[in-house]
């Protein structure tokens, strides 16, 4: 791999600590499954049956717009981005938001050997420009990439909005790939960009962020037909197939397990407005929004990377995470932001250490580093 990610490798390598703000989903789903006799044998070439119908329900779709996998979004991202560039070796530009989610961009960068950014200005509430993306397009583009909600602000583009971006990848003829993991928190509010256009518009998410899934690995997409057989022909040319199991047990919980699901998502979500007026009450600045269980919020500190790891990480056993991680622009040049993501995730919301935390959060903006 070129392009590791600076992010990721931070993130497992920060010490346990008592006030941990890093997570951007859920922690933890514990459910008993009882599927009784199931052959382990099974597998299937074009995901299961009973799954995929469920998932294309769940996005109003027909089941053969599907692509599932056991790789998670993260996978999915890899794999799309992969044979997306794969399939014209000369459209082989691609654009990625600016801010984002590191990851993502390491993904295109590995593929793409050129990449441009789409800023998203702050002023202008993190708002997707199709007059900004037309100026830096070329013949050569193949490929944009971006997040909805958007990370790390937690900003929802609208259908109107989503339907100008298309609009011009539709005129200069290139996919765009919109990572939609975080909507899973509030689905009917965040419009797939699938459903604005079927032809060049795909759709990366997974069940990770808002369930609690992360063991489980499924992940899914929403494509054009002809984009999902080259997917899942991309599979079998490569690991084979996907594990069944992984699907079996996502059928499960999609059905009896839903309610079960849905009520430990409402429990982060109630977590999210109680953070809210704590942050309110202690006048924290951040970006408001609706569809994640995070914060993108600005301190008083100058230099929140250096901060977090030479200070309220080793003195104050808390951690959230470094602005400057989702503000690399092509290297791994590490900027000086007054910005961090917190989350909610790791915390326990039936006995939350939400209070407290902020509390010493609070403090160490006020203590000398």
């Amino acid at each position: 791999m070129k392009y590791p990610s600076l992010y990721l490798d931070w993130y497992v390598r920060v010490p346990e600590v008592k006030y941990d703000f890093r997570s951007s989903g859920v922690g933890t789903f514990k459910y008993s499954l009882d599927l009784g006799e199931v052959n382990l044998s099974t597998n299937h070439a074009h995901g299961n049956p009973e799954t995929v119908w469920l998932l294309a329900k769940r996005y109003h779709v027909a089941p053969e717009n599907l692509f599932t996998s056991s790789e998670g979004a993260s996978g999915q991202n890899a794999r799309v981005i992969r044979v997306l560039a794969e399939k014209n070796p000369k459209k082989n530009e691609a654009i990625v938001e600016y801010p984002t989610y590191e990851p993502l961009l390491r993904h295109v960068q590995e593929h793409f050997p050129a990449v441009k950014r789409l800023e998203r200005e702050e002023g202008e509430n993190y708002k997707l420009d199709s007059d900004r993306l037309r100026e830096i397009i070329s013949q050569r583009t193949g490929l944009l990439v971006l997040t909805n909600p958007h990370l790390p602000s937690g900003a929802v583009s609208g259908a109107s909005e989503l339907k100008e971006i298309m609009s011009v990848a539709r005129e200069h003829d290139f996919y765009v790939v919109c990572d939609e993991i975080y909507a899973e928190f509030n689905r009917d509010a965040t419009p797939t960009i699938f459903s604005i256009d079927q032809e060049v518009g795909i759709v990366t998410t997974g069940f990770s962020k808002a369930y609690g899934l992360g063991g489980l690995k499924m992940g899914a997409a929403v494509a054009d037909k002809e984009l999902v057989d080259e997917f899942y022909a991309d599979t079998l040319s490569t690991v084979g197939v996907f594990s069944n199991m992984v699907e079996v047990i996502m059928a499960r919980l999609l059905t009896k397990g839903n309610q079960t699901l849905e009520r430990n998502k409402q429990k982060y979500l109630t977590l999210k407005k109680t953070a809210e007026k704590l942050l309110k009450e202690k006048d924290f600045e951040y970006y408001p929004n609706n569809s994640c269980i995070t914060f993108w919020i600005k301190l008083s500190v100058k230099d929140t990377y250096k901060w977090t790891n030479e200070h309220t990480t080793k003195k104050c056993s808390l951690a959230t995470v470094p602005g400057a991680f989702f503000l690399f622009k092509h290297d791994y040049k590490l900027v000086k932001s007054n910005r961090v993501r917190l989350g909610l995730g790791s915390l326990n919301p039936d006995k939350p250490l939400l209070a407290e935390g902020l509390d010493v959060l609070e403090a160490a903006l006020k203590a000398p580093y």
